[in-house]
């Protein structure tokens, strides 16, 4: 695969080889369940969904279990964890890409990005709000850091590797059809079922 950022190559490559590595278990599927069943208590029905940036399917496997029947869709550069996702979901619905270069041929019930903007060349943040604008069929579940202004945060020693800043106002203010359902927080300290600290935003189109 060719790549127009450093953000895809470094995910691409090795250091997307450890993260597809370590981020798995059933810890994580546990806290996954627990998180979605949160986020998506104000949403209706949902018969579909696509995650941009599905990694191994570790989301996609907490919605399926609560969504029994849900067609699940992702969307992930990294060939190993492509490859993984491919036994987690039905593999023809495996698309191995960046999100770059990613066109939605339809819309889906629910479009997921969960820690994914944060790694996006910020440059390109306005096509992919884009292609999830168009992929939306009802819902846009995001679950990214949050920061009122864009910031660059160091990351496990690499700089230029993550980006905070209000990605759900900025499709707000880009998309008006799309209306704040609702929002919240989950703490890495969190007793039960811990996330790493993300804010999550339900949108709704309209």
């Amino acid at each position: 695969m060719d790549f127009e950022t450093d953000q895809e190559e470094f995910w691409a490559g090795e250091f997307g080889d450890s993260y597809t590595r370590r981020n798995r278990g059933d810890e994580l599927l546990a806290a996954n369940l627990a998180f979605f069943a949160r986020a998506l208590m104000q949403a209706g029905p949902m018969r579909s969904c696509i995650e941009l940036g599905a990694n191994i399917g570790m989301n996609l496997e907490a919605l399926g279990l609560l969504y029994p029947g849900m067609e699940r869709f992702g969307v992930e550069l990294n060939s190993l964890a492509a490859k993984e996702l491919k036994t987690r979901i039905q593999s023809d619905n495996v698309v191995v890409s960046s999100i770059l270069d990613f066109m939605p041929q339809r819309k889906w019930d629910l479009v997921l990005c969960k820690g994914v903007l944060i790694h996006i060349n910020p440059d390109k943040l306005r096509s992919v709000y884009e292609k999830m604008f168009m992929a939306a069929g009802r819902y846009i579940l995001l679950a990214e850091y949050y920061n009122p202004t864009p910031t660059v945060v160091p990351y496990r020693g690499y700089t230029e590797k993550l980006f905070k800043r209000d990605f759900a106002g900025e499709l707000i203010d880009t998309y008006p059809q799309l209306q704040l359902v609702d929002y919240g927080f989950v703490y890495h300290r969190d007793p039960h079922f811990p996330q790493d600290d993300i804010n999550w935003f339900l949108l709704e189109k309209k």
